[in-house]
């Protein structure tokens, strides 16, 4: 059992029986946990009008739980479209680094990320002071395709002599390197881009790269052996350049239209 009801609190009126996805609750004079399918979604602790549900797993976490009015959505539509709008791709830093305490406030926005089967296996690496010797891992993994990427080719030209161009090939002025690991691609990305977002609410900036994402594709068990500390069923899904930007951007620009099917 997974669930810690209060039955003298609990008012029977079943609304965590009719969100619990794995049917793993019924309600009679109480509600009454059914079996073992509960995978800890939290949907029933979330939904209890008189909290008289929590969940086994997170005791001792109830500095976590915040209530809020259901009916009120915190952020506009129109303000929050404007904020997508003015979210463009920044390779140009300042020399300031992003501190821990910085971090912190980013991976808020992960700590609350949906992911499969509520698995919540996704880890970040934060890169600063080893960023260098991890690019140069990553280099020696992705060159058996500089010959089909120029971009690869650069990195290598560039690492051997880095006066063989202005700006790091595929870091440009970036410092510090965010990698999110999971055994779910979707849950990676989503919780990286729910990280992204509130970075920018912070007047911080970045890019994603594709190239760096390469190395776990290429050469997983060799990248993985730069993190011990992961679990090498995991994968590194995404790859984040961030710092603070010295370059303001004013227009957004027209995109390709979405194209969506109805059927």
């Amino acid at each position: 059992m997974k669930l810690i009801i209060d039955e003298e609190s609990c008012t029977a009126c079943g609304q965590c029986a009719q969100v619990c996805i794995r049917d793993n609750i019924v309600v009679d004079d109480f509600a009454v946990e059914t079996g073992s399918n509960c995978f800890e979604c939290g949907h029933c602790m979330a939904i209890c009008k008189v909290g008289a549900i929590t969940l086994k797993a997170f005791e001792g976490h109830e500095d976590r739980i915040a209530e809020y009015n259901p009916h009120e959505i915190p952020v506009g539509y129109d303000d929050f479209l404007q904020f997508l709008k003015q979210r463009r791709s920044i390779r140009w830093f300042k020399k300031k680094k992003i501190d821990e305490a910085t971090f912190d406030k980013l991976f808020e926005g992960a700590y609350y990320s949906p992911s499969a089967q509520n698995e919540q296996d996704v880890e970040f690496v934060v890169l600063d002071e080893e960023l260098d010797e991890f690019m140069e891992l990553v280099y020696d993994i992705i060159k058996v395709e500089e010959e089909k990427f120029f971009r690869i080719k650069e990195f290598g030209n560039y690492l051997k002599d880095n006066a063989t161009k202005e700006f790091h090939p595929l870091l440009w002025e970036g410092k510090q390197l965010i990698l999110t690991f999971s055994t779910d691609k979707t849950s990676a990305v989503i919780a990286n881009t729910r990280l992204e977002l509130l970075a920018y609410s912070l007047g911080l900036g970045g890019f994603y790269s594709l190239f760096i994402l390469k190395a776990d594709e290429i050469g997983h068990d060799r990248l993985m052996e730069f993190f011990p500390e992961i679990d090498k069923n995991k994968h590194m899904y995404s790859s984040f350049i961030i710092g603070y930007p010295k370059k303001r951007f004013r227009r957004t620009i027209p995109h390709k239209d979405i194209q969506v099917s109805y059927r």
